[in-house]
């Protein structure tokens, strides 16, 4: 008899998780919730159809059982048309990016843009052919530089 997984398997373990429709999308985003970058971290590869962004994402999937971590991971999206963006100034080489929220929503079947919604009236639009979505962590979980978990007032 199998069991389905729960939220709480993970917690020790790298992520290492995809999204191919908007359930699966929920449980990503939720993940990478107030995760940061630099917004030079982000890559377009137009002629591959590939978008990804190297960011500092916070462990939810850890709880509150000990001091706060955050952990590299890699975001990376497939069958990319285009991306448009608002409230990115890209002159500014040292803007830090917080991704709050990604929602898919369908033009026409299996095709929509995927809409990365950052803090501060930001948001990048990504136009695919259908959403194919991963999530990889890719360094140790460090404790977070600010020893909290995020909030929201």
């Amino acid at each position: 008899m199998s069991e389905d997984a729960r939220f709480e398997d993970g917690a020790e373990a790298p992520l290492n998780i995809g999204a191919v429709d908007a359930d699966d999308l929920q449980v990503v985003s939720s993940l990478v919730q107030d995760a940061v970058f630099p917004a030079q971290e982000m890559r377009f590869i137009a002629k591959e159809g590939r978008f990804a962004i190297l960011l500092n994402r916070f462990r939810w999937e850890d709880g509150n059982k000990r001091t706060p971590e955050r952990v590299q991971s890699v975001l990376h999206i497939s069958d990319v048309r285009a991306v448009s963006s608002q409230g990115i100034d890209r002159s500014e080489k040292d803007m830090i990016l917080s991704l709050l929220s990604m929602e898919f929503e369908v033009s026409d079947a299996p095709s929509g843009h995927l809409i990365l919604t950052l803090a501060g009236d930001g948001a990048i639009r990504l136009e695919v052919e259908a959403l194919d979505v991963s999530l990889k962590d890719v360094t140790r979980p460090y404790v977070a530089p600010s020893k909290k978990a995020p909030s929201h007032d």
